[in-house]
Formats: C-alpha cells, sequence, structure tokens
C-alpha cells in the first residue's frame, strides 16, 4: 500500500510529532510505500496575523502542495496526523482530488476545545462541546490566551462543520481511547468514523521492578498533576520514595521539594534512562488532572510490565483498568493519591497481579504489532468508504 504521511509540526517538539515518526517507520519496516509531507509552525514567524488567520481557515498554497505531491505519489490513503494551523483542512480535499482516502488521528480534543485539551482555570472544562459556535472559548481566551486566536480556531471548526467537511472530506478517524470516542461523538463527528486505536512503543522488555521507588515521567506542569504529587509525597514520605523525570515550568517547586521527604528530582532524562527507570521501579504515578490523549509514559509502563496509579479522569480511566492493572484515585486528592500508592507498594499480590496484566494489556494493544494490524484495518475501512462514494 502507498500511503502519504501528512503532519504539521509544532513550535515545541511532543509527542504527536514522535507519534508521526514512529507510525511512518512502522509502515515501512512492514513493506510499505511511505512518502511523507510535513509544515512547521516556525514559518508563522513571517506571517501576519491576517495571514495566519486565513491559513488556519483554507491554506491554498498547502491544497497546491499536497495535490503536486499526491498526484506524483499516487497513494492509496493520505493519514493526517495535524493539520492545525498552517496545512489546514484544505489537505484533506487535496488528496482526495487525486484519489486518496482520507485518515485523520485526533491526538487532542481541538476540533471540541480551542486549546485542545479540555481544560481551563486548573481543572477540565466542557462549556464548547456539543456548541455550534465555542463562544465560550473566545470569551475565555482559551487559546494562548488570545481571544482572537480563540476565535479563529473555533471559526475554522464551525466553517467546515457548515460545509460538511468533518463529515464527507475524512473517510476514517483514528481516536487514541473510548473516553475520546465518546467526546468527539458529543461534538458531532460521525459515530461510525470513529475507530479507536492508541499510541503504540517498542518492546522495552519486563523489568524487575524491585528499585522499591515510585516514578513520575513528564512535563512539570499545572495539567499533569504536579502539584497533587508533591501533596501526597508529604504524605507518603521516605516510606516509597519518589523519583521525577522531567521539566516544565513547575520545576522549581519540584526542586524545592527535591532532598526531602523522599522525593528526587531527576530533570529531564534520555529515553533511554526513562526505560531503565521504569523497569526498576514499583509504580508508576500518572497524577494529571486534565484529560489527556493517550500519555505514552503509561504506555511505556505498560509495556515493561509495571502497574499504575493515576488519575480517574479521561484517558486514565479508560487506560487503567483497576486492581488488574494499576489503581485509580480521585483527580486532585493528594490524599487519595497516597493512600493508592503506598496500597501498590506493601502488598504484593496486587503488584503481581496489575503486572502480568499491565503486560498483557500493552501485548493486546499498544505493541507495534498490534498498532499495524488496527491501522491497516482503518485504512481498508477508509478505502472502502472512499470507493464507495465515488
Amino acid at each position: 500500500m502507498k500511503i502519504l504521511l501528512v503532519h504539521n509540526f509544532y513550535q515545541q517538539a511532543g509527542g504527536e510529532d514522535s507519534v508521526f515518526e514512529a507510525e511512518g517507520q512502522l509502515l515501512e519496516e512492514r513493506g510499505h510505500e511511505v512518502l511523507r509531507f510535513t509544515a512547521h509552525n516556525d514559518a508563522i514567524q513571517d506571517m501576519s496575523r491576517l495571514q495566519a488567520a486565513r491559513a488556519t481557515l483554507w491554506n491554498g498554497d498547502m491544497y497546491s502542495k499536497i495535490a503536486e505531491v499526491a498526484a506524483g505519489f499516487r497513494p492509496d490513503v493520505a493519514h493526517f496526523h495535524n493539520t492545525f494551523p498552517l496545512i489546514s483542512p484544505a489537505g484533506y480535499y487535496a488528496a482526495r482530488e487525486q484519489g486518496a482516502a482520507v485518515v485523520q488521528t485526533l491526538h487532542n480534543f481541538r476540533l471540541a476545545c480551542a486549546n485542545a485539551l479540555f481544560f481551563r482555570e486548573g481543572k477540565p472544562c466542557e462549556d464548547c462541546l456539543g456548541r455550534s459556535f465555542g463562544w465560550p472559548a473566545v470569551r475565555h481566551a482559551c487559546y494562548r490566551g488570545s481571544r482572537l486566536g480563540s476565535f479563529v480556531t473555533a471559526l475554522m471548526v464551525n466553517r467546515h462543520r457548515a460545509r460538511g467537511t468533518w463529515q464527507r472530506a475524512v473517510d476514517r478517524y483514528i481516536v487514541l481511547t473510548e473516553f475520546a470516542r465518546e467526546r468527539f461523538v458529543r461534538a458531532g463527528l460521525p459515530e461510525p468514523k470513529l475507530a479507536v486505536k492508541p499510541n503504540f512503543v517498542p518492546d522495552p522488555g519486563v523489568g524487575t521492578h524491585e528499585g522499591g521507588y515510585a516514578l513520575f515521567v513528564g512535563r512539570l506542569s499545572v495539567e499533569k498533576g504536579v502539584s497533587t504529587l508533591l501533596d501526597a509525597w508529604k504524605i507518603v514520605g521516605e516510606s516509597l520514595p519518589l523519583k521525577i523525570a522531567g521539566d516544565g515550568p513547575l520545576a522549581a517547586e519540584v526542586g524545592a521539594a527535591s532532598g526531602s521527604g523522599g522525593v528526587a528530582w531527576l530533570g529531564a532524562r534520555p529515553k533511554s534512562e526513562v526505560q531503565d527507570l521504569m523497569r526498576s521501579a514499583t509504580v508508576l504515578v500518572v497524577p494529571s488532572i486534565c484529560y489527556e490523549g493517550c500519555p505514552m509514559a503509561l504506555v511505556e509502563a505498560k509495556a515493561s510490565g509495571l502497574p499504575v496509579v493515576a488519575s480517574d479522569l479521561g484517558a486514565m480511566g479508560t487506560m487503567v483498568e483497576p486492581r488488574k492493572t494499576g489503581l485509580l484515585f480521585r483527580a486532585g486528592d493528594p490524599q487519595a493519591l497516597a493512600e493508592a500508592a503506598l496500597e501498590m507498594d506493601r502488598d504484593p499480590e496486587l503488584r503481581r497481579v496489575c503486572a502480568e496484566g499491565a503486560r498483557l494489556d500493552y501485548l493486546r494493544a499498544y505493541s507495534p504489532d498490534a498498532s499495524y494490524q488496527s491501522t491497516l484495518e482503518i485504512y481498508e475501512a477508509a478505502l472502502s468508504e472512499f470507493k464507495s462514494k465515488k
């Protein structure tokens, strides 16, 4: 099969970029012909506000470039990872015009929320979900603190809803969890076109998990629940040491807590070192107070057979099966987090069951083999949908 992979890189590299690269490599390893088309948000620096707004709604230049690339490559499927803001939905039409079925991975909630997180003022927010226009996002300046930027983002979603883009120009959507699928159905996307396929990671091998410490891996920011984590360890203390791997806006707070009460801040660590940390840890802690998309740290924990203690919000609530792959606690509650972490540490039978369950879950849904099989099924469904409309 010939696949055109399309992605708009953000100015700050993130998980979507890694997934784009990993999925392309996986398809090539399995014998498919893959061509990548990318744009980068650094280009916005050379654009006026009006030019950037127009490009977000419909980028004619990108339409022409993608049409030209697709005309030469003749892909069976054009798989879009991110189109916001420079590629724009114009990319779908360009690919379809050249005979390609269109697949869109929804890595975040942009089509239902201007800031893509369903998160505002320190807690989940669904004020725009199901509305014909995201006026609450404009009022609260949800996109990067800008009312204008929030208006343009909401207008992009609204205009393409009216045009039928979301209903007709995409043959299959990939969502990362059942939770996300339910939210996008409420946002008005066509339910039969929504397929659940989580992110995958290569097999790192099962760890020993005899290090005797809890582990947090991720960005040190408000939505990741860092404050909840630090408050919980005021309760847990040295009875279960905590290692924190990551960096971000709350680095100063984490640094101040490090070195006492069982907390050790390691800073941002290379991927190989994070894998070693996971193979030795007793439990991974995911205290996010936002919904998340498909936390890669949680997927990596499953791969190494590491039990997880996670907040009960969003993706975590569907990715962690209580007492079978980990434990869930009430989001934002340090006492509940502390109790769950200590229970996991003090109950070897629970750890064994959750470790085995996590590893089996990885092999079933989060491994390269599982991801590849799901991807092929989605591509075939997209092709069938596309051909039925020709």
